[in-house]
């Protein structure tokens, strides 16, 4: 008989009433658990960058020149003993934040099996849900789920990519710190042939200068220094309006170029559009966007041709796999933002051939480096992302938190 209160009927009829209970028998552990999260430590990390970085948000007021960039770290052991460690970030503000919304809801993972990610993601997603499921919150969730990916890939003593199954062993890679606003044409030259010159496979150069005209001289500049077969992007960081975006594009299409990124707001579908319809150079955007659902309006108004996912700011990699199955079945091309160490293994496991943004900036950080070459970046063999703290980055740390008991 199904358990609850029996009551009569007026005909004397016997009727179950069901009981709700507190237990979830789906959440219930069974024999497939077999291990269980028993500590965690954060670490809010703040890197400085050696030279205050402009792009055309300074130039046009919006932002101050960015000098350092605050990291979540999370590490994470489990009773028998397996490890992993993942990040998120923030660049001139939100990285404290960050750190005290992960602190909060740390205990959550406590007694968690560490394979069930996507249930462990759900159930922080939960635990904050007053503050939504994008942006501060769900960045600070993205940290706890980069480790458990890591975890996960480490036990099984395979590379992430190979983990969620890889596409490639290697995938384009281009240059972004070598071309922002602040840096002189000469030293944007510079910086250009040395990538190049390193097997870095294109380059980026930041565009959005008050001056449309200074723009384009730069572009020329640097198309002929690098010659019209190697792949040249452009980023004007949201600092267009419609009619500006229009002009400039077609302006810009005699460069050939690999695609246009962020001419208008981030939030503006309807106009991204508008000129991925008109334009032959590809529109690539989406790294300013901090959820899947965010990103689906990009897709849903078929407003880029280029998808440029950030895995920490959307929250994990849960969460970009599910938008990469989206973008795949949209036939987008994919490039994510910054982040290399964790978008590599993301962007080998895509299935149309990426490319993945090379920066220097966060190497101070990891004792291991990225193979680069033939215009390519390397997965490599190391299991999990394949990356340990240095020391600096343990002294650059701000503040610290645990939970549970290291075994």
């Amino acid at each position: 008989m199904p358990a609850g209160r029996i009551r009569l009927t007026p005909q004397g009829h016997e009727v179950v009433t069901k009981t709700h209970t507190t237990t979830n028998a789906a959440h219930v552990a069974g024999e497939a658990t077999l291990d269980r999260i028993s500590w965690i430590k954060l670490s809010s990390v703040t890197l400085p960058l050696a030279t205050p970085i402009s792009d055309a948000k300074v130039l046009t007021g919006r932002q101050k020149p960015m000098t350092e960039v605050a990291f979540l770290f999370v590490e994470l052991e489990t009773e028998q003993g397996h490890e992993g460690i993942g990040f998120s970030y923030s660049k001139r503000a939100g990285g404290p934040g960050q750190f005290a919304h992960a602190r909060e809801i740390a205990d959550n993972l406590l007694g968690e099996d560490p394979s069930d990610i996507g249930k462990i993601w759900t159930k922080l997603a939960w635990s904050g849900a007053s503050v939504g499921r994008s942006g501060l919150a769900t960045q600070a969730i993205a940290a706890y789920d980069v480790a458990l990916w890591d975890l996960k890939a480490k036990r099984a003593g395979l590379p992430l990519a190979k983990l969620l199954g890889a596409h490639r062993d290697s995938v384009r890679c281009y240059n972004t710190s070598g071309g922002f606003l602040h840096t002189p044409t000469e030293q944007v030259l510079d910086n250009a042939s040395a990538s190049l010159a390193s097997g870095i496979g294109g380059i980026k150069i930041k565009v959005g200068n008050p001056d449309r005209k200074q723009d384009l001289r730069r572009l020329t500049t640097v198309r002929e220094h690098i010659g019209d077969g190697a792949p040249l992007m452009v980023d004007a960081n949201q600092q267009w309006d419609r009619p500006t975006a229009q002009r400039m594009g077609r302006a810009m299409e005699e460069f050939d170029l690999v695609w246009i990124e962020e001419p208008l707001d981030a939030y503006d579908a309807q106009g991204h559009a508008a000129l991925a319809a008109s334009l032959d150079t590809p529109i690539a955007t989406g790294e300013m966007l901090a959820s899947v659902a965010e990103h689906y309006e990009l897709i849903r108004h078929n407003a880029a041709d280029i998808i440029q996912p950030d895995a920490p700011r959307i929250g994990g990699i849960t969460q970009f796999l599910k938008l990469a199955a989206l973008a795949e079945h949209h036939n987008l091309q994919l490039a994510p933002h910054f982040a290399m160490e964790i978008h590599l293994h993301l962007a080998a496991a895509y299935p149309i051939e990426p490319w993945v943004e090379h920066f220097d900036w966060l190497e101070p950080l990891f004792n291991e480096r990225l193979t680069i070459s033939d215009g390519r970046m390397h997965v490599p063999s190391r299991p999990g992302l394949g990356i340990t703290l240095t020391d600096q980055a343990r002294a650059w740390t701000q503040a610290t938190h645990e939970a549970g008991k290291r075994h």
